[in-house]
């Protein structure tokens, strides 16, 4: 499945709580129902987005471990 990307996030080298700050930054600026992807390597952003995203209604989409990568899309709500 290809998911059509509107926006991408690379927070590689940034620790929490880095990542999320710069996703909702991200998200914030965006329109409901885009897609944000975000690249991390802290190993912690793995359930630091899946608590975001139960925290603020928007959606994970999908999360992959790419090598030391994290791949996080969030659909804004």
């Amino acid at each position: 499945m290809s998911l059509n990307i509107d926006k991408e996030l690379d927070t590689r080298g940034l620790n929490c709580p880095l990542p999320i700050l710069k996703a909702k930054k991200a998200l914030n600026d965006m329109l409901s129902g885009q897609l944000l992807r975000v690249v991390a390597t802290d190993g912690g952003s793995v359930r630091d987005f899946q608590a975001f995203a139960r925290q603020t209604g928007n959606e994970l989409v999908e999360q992959q471990t790419a090598g030391a990568e994290f791949i996080h899309i969030l659909r804004r709500r």
